[in-house]
C-alpha cells in the first residue's frame, strides 16, 4: 500500500512539471475539501485534468476531459470528462469518476476559474458503491499559451 501511494505521488508530481494549468480546487474531492488541480492540454479540444485532493484521506484523479466552446470566440467553455480515482486511507478504494463543469479564461490574465460537478463510482473489496459526487470551483494559473479548441 505504501508502495503504490509513493509510486501514485511520484507519477503526479511528475505530470504536475509538465502541466499548462496549476491552481487549487475548493469543494468535495473524493471526500476531501482541497485539491491540487493541474491541466495538460493533449490536442484540439481535449485535455488530461488531474486533482491531488487532501483533508481526510489522500485521494488522486486523473480525468480525461472534452472541451467544447459554445459561443463562439468567448473565453467560456464547457466540458465533459471521465477517468480513474483513487482514494488513499484507512482503505484503498479505486473507482471511475466523472465531470461536467464549466469554467472561463481571462484574455488579459493568465487565470482560469470554474465550476464543476464529480459523481463517482467506486469499489472495495467488500461492495460498490456510487457517490453523487459535489460541486467544486477552482482557480488555476495559466502558463505560456495553453489553447484548447481554439
Amino acid at each position: 500500500m505504501k508502495k503504490l501511494l509513493v509510486l501514485s505521488s511520484f507519477l503526479f508530481m511528475s505530470y504536475a512539471g509538465f502541466s499548462q494549468e496549476v491552481g487549487v480546487r475548493f469543494g468535495d474531492v473524493l471526500g476531501n475539501d482541497i485539491a491540487l488541480d493541474m491541466m495538460l492540454h493533449t490536442g484540439s479540444g481535449n485535455r488530461l485534468h488531474a486533482d491531488l485532493s487532501f483533508g481526510n484521506d489522500f485521494g488522486l484523479e486523473l480525468l480525461w476531459d472534452i472541451l467544447h466552446k459554445p459561443f463562439g470566440n468567448s473565453n467560456f467553455y464547457w466540458y465533459l470528462g471521465l477517468g480513474p480515482s483513487m482514494i488513499f486511507g484507512d482503505d484503498f478504494v479505486i473507482g471511475v469518476s466523472a465531470e461536467a463543469g464549466l469554467e472561463y479564461r481571462f484574455a488579459s490574465l493568465p487565470l482560469v476559474i470554474g465550476a464543476d460537478w464529480r459523481p463517482g463510482y467506486f469499489f472495495l473489496s467488500d461492495n460498490s458503491y456510487f457517490e453523487e459526487g459535489g460541486f467544486g470551483i477552482n482557480a488555476r494559473f495559466a502558463f505560456g499559451s495553453s489553447k484548447t479548441n481554439e
